[in-house]
């Protein structure tokens, strides 16, 4: 269920409005010192347990872990993952979509298995339910609902039980936060009563009202404890996994999962992948009066080995088997096969992980005693080096898998094969070997996914990426100096060779991954990005003409305003157009041209922006080509929806179109005219048009717009036929047409314009003679333009995207005319289709929306039909 966030009502108060742009200005800074100071305290605990703890003291308890500890590990991991698939059908129900079970436990399955591993950016399971769910008909507003439950039943059912467990064990918590019992008793004894309080709320009402202006919306009652069992399955399961691997079995169950819960809560709050680190120094403070710390931490390993990296191994191998039958698929099975990517990109990064602390990790005596042996020292040394400079290349090479590589691909191949053979004469790593040739048999059966044709070189690795693998490479000697703490360093000379000398030759790996890494961020960091944004020059929009005219969709001809910058495909049949506003590169709609060119167009363009370091996104989307910015990792966010008039069975006859017929007949009774003028004949009224055009913006006092909406602009106006009304021999009113002419599939409505003297229902008679000519032209629909904010999902569990659109579509008229434009085209009974804004996540969409309004208005003084199309 949702965690029931408190909802403002609409209140448009200075007051209100500066409280809130004060909170969103300081929410980053007040987030990120909360983060720091958490991470700080967890690591500094960290730090202090750690050095009681020697690296084979770890080996040796993983070594000699109990085959049936590790079956009842695998057991109850087994029963968490099941449990986790009741947390999206519960969800799934809730939003009231119906989906196969089969469907449901393959995305549960795969999300959670990448999520938990490593949840960074679009390696989420948010971006596999929205790719997958909507593959199987769901809507992308459910979804985001669905998503959005998963979340708070987790957040509500990891409260819960951890408030059971500490009232269970407050006698054993109490003396390590040396805070009494009765006190830690009674904090959690409130917290039960008031989740049973919320539940019996939820049994009576569905929405709740605090201090007379918070609306908080319930979830139903039996829902609710439906999925606290199953959050109480899940807990269990996943505190029993680590339970059953700790040494000496001094705490119960029950205690356990109050700790367990605190630091998964920790973990998900540092915005650590997997919460590593944080969740260790829980559970290693938590249980060490119980145990060695030393054995704690095998456990640790084993518990991260059990619960997170065999699922993801399980998930990949999973839709690989898939990947064989592509030709039987359904539909869902074949929308999973394209989920490869990302899988395989955390596969590749965590065996690069892998790698790289193996680099700087000592071989066991045997293995040592055998290379001594039967390996030469030079092989030796530079299986060594070779092996971790490989690690380091799988970390860059892993984001080139994820944005579908073809080069990527083969590098992680080449990498992952020389690896594996270097494996052997490195230090007989043996499971070593077996997991890269485990590797390298997924990427050859995935290979069909990997198809993007691009330099390797060319890519661009964002700040966050550069980051993380700084990250690594810092842990990485870390765990050096842990493994060699009772090494004197000062006596070791980086010269020394030999087959016991694993200090030295940690460190030289070490110090050459660290130089090869900080050479790879500095070219990232000084190389100059391709691409720009500027206007087109007018061979370009030649070329863009040609695919516009050629095509289906009727806004496309907005590319012949030359205000937008054009990003064409490598054969000229495709292209983007799109404009630069601030940070963000904003694409209007969806690619234009030949559609099997449109995933790659779309992922050059997403580049292109994050070379310059710009935020990416896309205006005015349309539904059915979702999947395609899903795969990227973007985010969307619905902006209204597009008004269409079918035109097969338009007609001025019958009840429902009474207003549009009585309409034409007083226009025609009052002298009106109606008239299409082709492009070659538009310049003998183009001077009648100009003067109405300029009147109109005086009327209304505004000023010419662009981007998204069309402008006077000779050049432009002389390239479509015009709508004209005539009274008499005097034009009254006009409107340019979007017409593609060679398919012929959707037309639209563009500039429109009338004069101030102009007869009442000029517009009305205008709009409907012209999808009468569109219908004779044998046009299959027409387009009124788009109802900005309209469609607003008003579910209890909608997101506040959506809250604040209704909120606007509702109380905004101090800003746009919302409700009155969707009536105004409701009365040609059209069919509405959804748009949507394309863009990350975060504040992005904000910053994107303001950055779009200001290139349609020149600026952000004019918010005021920034919108309207």
């Amino acid at each position: 269920m949702s965690l029931p966030v408190p909802i403002q009502e609409p209140v448009n108060t200075p007051d209100v409005q500066l409280n809130t742009g004060r909170w969103i200005a300081a929410k980053p800074w007040l987030v990120g010192a909360g983060l720091l100071l958490i991470g700080t305290l967890v690591f500094d605990a960290l730090h202090k347990v750690l050095r009681e703890v020697q690296y084979h003291d770890i080996l040796h308890t993983m070594r000699h872990t109990s085959h049936l500890s590790i079956a009842i590990a695998l057991l109850c991991t087994a029963i968490s993952y099941l449990a986790l698939v009741g947390y999206d059908a519960s969800s799934l129900r809730y939003v009231g979509a119906k989906v196969k079970w089969s469907t449901i436990g393959l995305t549960s399955f795969i999300a959670y298995a990448l999520g938990n591993t490593i949840g960074l950016g679009v390696l989420t399971g948010g971006t596999v339910r929205m790719r997958l769910y909507t593959a199987a008909g769901v809507e992308a507003t459910q979804v985001a609902k669905a998503i959005a439950f998963n979340a708070g039943a987790f957040g509500l059912g990891m409260t819960t039980f951890g408030a059971a467990g500490l009232l269970w064990g407050a006698p054993n918590v109490a003396g390590m936060l040396h805070i009494h019992p009765l006190l830690l008793q009674l904090l959690a004894s409130v917290t039960l009563l008031g989740i049973a309080a919320l539940i019996a709320l939820c049994m009576r009402r569905r929405s709740l009202l605090l201090f007379g202006r918070w609306t908080m919306p319930l979830p139903e009652g039996r829902l609710a404890v439906r999925q606290l069992l199953i959050s109480a399955l899940d807990l269990a399961a996943a505190a029993a996994t680590l339970w059953v691997l700790l040494p000496n079995h001094g705490m119960p169950l029950p205690t356990f999962i109050a700790f367990y819960a605190i630091a998964i809560a920790l973990g998900v709050i540092s915005h650590v992948p997997g919460g590593l680190g944080v969740f260790e120094a829980v559970i290693l403070v938590a249980w060490g009066p119980h145990a060695p710390v030393g054995e704690i931490a095998g456990a640790l390993v084993m518990y991260r080995l059990v619960y997170f990296l065999l699922p993801l191994l399980i998930a990949t191998t999973l839709l690989a088997v898939l990947e064989t039958r592509t030709t039987v698929l359904a539909p869902i099975a074949r929308a999973a096969v394209r989920l490869t990517p990302g899988l395989m990109s955390a596969m590749v990064l965590v065996t690069g992980i892998m790698l790289l602390i193996s680099g700087v990790t000592p071989a066991t005596h045997s293995a040592e005693h055998l290379l001594r042996t039967t390996v030469p020292l030079f092989a030796v040394e530079f299986s060594h080096m070779i092996g971790s400079i490989a690690g380091l290349a799988m970390l860059f090479v892993a984001r080139g898998l994820l944005h579908k590589l073809d080069a990527a691909w083969w590098a992680a191949l080449v990498l992952t094969i020389i690896a594996g053979i270097l494996a052997l004469p490195k230090g007989i790593a043996v499971s070593e070997m077996v997991e890269l040739s485990f590797l390298t048999s997924l990427l050859v059966i995935s290979r069909k996914q990997f198809n993007r044709k691009s330099s390797l070189f060319a890519q661009t690795f964002e700040a966050g990426w550069l980051l993380a693998v700084a990250s690594v490479i810092a842990g990485c000697a870390g765990i050096l100096f842990f493994v060699y703490q009772d090494v004197a360093y000062a006596n070791l000379m980086w010269w020394q060779f030999a087959f016991d000398d694993y200090a030295p030759r940690a460190m030289r790996t070490l110090l050459v991954v660290a130089t090869l890494g900080m050479a790879v961020g500095m070219r990232q960091l000084l190389r100059k990005p391709t691409g720009k944004a500027g206007k087109p020059a007018q061979e370009e929009l030649e070329r863009a003409l040609q695919v516009v005219h050629a095509q289906q969709a009727a806004d496309a001809c907005l590319a012949l305003m030359g205000d937008k910058s054009l990003l064409f495909s490598s054969s000229g049949k495709s292209f983007i157009m799109y404009a630069k506003q601030g940070r963000s590169w904003i694409a209007l709609s969806d690619p234009v041209g030949a559609q099997q060119e449109w995933p790659e167009l779309i992922w050059n363009f997403i580049e292109m922006v994050y070379a310059h370091g710009g935020r990416a996104a896309f205006y005015k989307v349309r539904p059915q080509t979702l999947p395609l910015y899903l795969d990227a990792g973007l985010r969307a966010y619905k902006l209204g929806e597009e008004a269409y008039v079918n035109l097969h069975d338009f007609s001025l006859q019958g009840p429902r179109r009474a207003n549009l017929r009585h309409g034409v007949a007083r226009g025609e009774r009052e002298g009106l005219s109606f008239e299409v003028v082709a492009p070659a004949q538009i310049p003998a009224i183009l001077p009648q048009i100009r003067a109405i055009s300029n009147a109109w913006l005086l009327m209304h006092r505004t000023r010419e717009k662009s981007f998204s909406l069309g402008s006077f602009k000779e050049p432009y106006i002389l390239q479509q036929p015009v709508a004209v009304v005539r009274k008499g021999k005097s034009i009254v009113a006009f409107a340019t047409l979007m017409a593609p002419d060679v398919l012929r599939i959707e037309a639209a409505i563009d500039l429109m314009r009338q004069q101030p003297e102009a007869p009442a229902g000029t517009m009305d008679f205008l709009f409907t003679n012209m999808m009468l000519y569109c219908q004779a032209q044998g046009y299959q629909r027409f387009g009124l333009g788009m109802a900005p904010m309209s469609g607003m999902e008003q579910h209890q569990l909608a997101s506040r995207w959506h809250r604040f659109g209704r909120m606007m579509f509702q109380h905004g008229e101090r800003f746009y005319n919302f409700r009155g434009l969707r009536s105004f085209k409701d009365k040609f009974d059209p069919e509405w289709e959804a748009r949507y804004l394309i863009a990350e996540g975060g504040l992005a969409p904000i910053f994107t929306f303001s950055d779009v309004t200001a290139l349609i208005n020149g600026g952000l003084g004019g918010f005021k039909g920034a919108i309207s199309k």
